[in-house]
């Protein structure tokens, strides 16, 4: 099966007047449920979600207005994919632009995966939430054929199991390796911290 075309053909995303214009955590989840039936997708989403809003506030200092930036990018990232595999990434582009969200938010979006969209990541946000993307994914795919899932886990078993191509194959570890060249992060400080904080999302 050949992969789509998913180049958004832009760089520029949102209106700048729209600066720090955002939606809540609840509208984000309302959007959720009507666009992802799919109850693993959402875990992943709002996995994702979680891990970025507590970089943000840990490791970047972040206010609640910027945590909530992030946590949204994380949220929001793959609400289209379900129901828009072939426009993945644009349609929920188009949705944010209209409900004029932040720019920064829908940018961080657009270039979650740059080699598929076509969109460089260019700010802190941007950059980790491509780090964090398969990586959340691939440790979550780990804990749920663990007996104790999360308790226990450890890095090296995940570096381990990044090792093996056979264990979800459809994990990119070239994206993954691309995305740590972005940010001076080493990759097992970075699985502690997913794996801290997205043991608890429910």
């Amino acid at each position: 099966m050949s992969t789509p075309n998913l180049a958004l053909g832009r760089s520029q995303f949102g209106d700048a007047a729209n600066k720090d214009n955002l939606i809540t955590i609840e509208e984000a989840h309302a959007l959720l449920t009507e666009w992802v039936p799919n109850e693993r997708l959402r875990m992943h989403m709002k996995q994702v979600g979680a891990v970025m809003r507590a970089w943000a506030s840990q490791r970047e200092g972040a206010d609640e207005q910027t945590a909530l930036k992030w946590e949204l990018a994380g949220l929001l990232h793959d609400a289209d994919w379900e129901k828009h595999p072939e426009s993945h990434c644009r349609v929920i582009i188009e949705k944010l632009e209209e409900l004029q969200v932040d720019p920064e938010v829908i940018h961080a979006i657009a270039s979650h995966g740059p080699k598929y969209f076509g969109v460089e990541p260019e700010t802190k946000m941007d950059k980790m939430i491509y780090v964090f993307d398969e990586l959340s994914g691939f440790i979550h795919a780990a804990a749920l054929i663990r007996p104790t899932r999360y308790e226990g886990m450890d890095v090296k078993g995940i570096l381990k199991k990044l090792k093996t191509p056979s264990f979800a194959a459809q994990v990119s570890r070239d994206d993954i390796s691309d995305a740590l060249s972005r940010v001076d992060i080493p990759l097992e400080e970075v699985i502690q911290f997913i794996i801290d904080h997205q043991k608890a999302v429910q």
